[in-house]
């Protein structure tokens, strides 16, 4: 697959991207960075999304089933092989110590912290990321919610 494949693909995604999203056109547009006029016709499929176009729709919904179903696996995965021509993988594993500070963890639930932007996450066992926010309380209520439902499947 090549840019022009891959954006001949996503032009028939994108309302469903944002309808899986539960987005409005005008919300849709601000979040990728488009007017909305744009999106309208790329929705009705009159005009081609831009590769740009199209990797901020990747980056910014990569968890879309829509997008994922699409493209084989994680959208963003896709985009590095087709831009570069082939993708190395390092080990990540200190990266993520390097990064994030863990606030609080609780059996197979974590809450961390970012060094540098101060976003907040939190992640399941297999470090697999659940939630992510700007802000402190929301990214808590959501570790103490998970915390509680794993008390209860104990």
């Amino acid at each position: 697959m090549d840019k022009q494949q891959f954006t001949d693909l996503l032009q028939t995604k994108f309302k469903m991207v944002r309808i899986e999203a539960g987005y409005t056109q005008d919300t849709m547009a601000q979040t990728i960075g488009l007017s909305k006029k744009t999106l309208v016709q790329i929705e009705k499929e009159r005009v081609l999304p831009n590769w740009t176009t199209c990797v901020s729709l990747c980056a910014l919904f990569r968890d879309s089933e829509v997008l994922q179903n699409t493209l084989g696996g994680d959208p963003l995965e896709v985009i590095q092989v087709i831009s570069r021509g082939a993708c190395a993988y390092p080990d990540q594993d200190n990266k993520n110590e390097l990064w994030w500070t863990t606030i609080e963890s609780d059996h197979d639930i974590v809450l961390q912290q970012n060094k540098i932007s101060n976003l907040y996450r939190v992640l399941d066992g297999s470090t697999q990321p659940l939630y992510g926010s700007n802000k402190a309380r929301e990214a808590e209520m959501f570790f103490n919610k998970k915390k509680n439902e794993n008390l209860v499947s104990l």
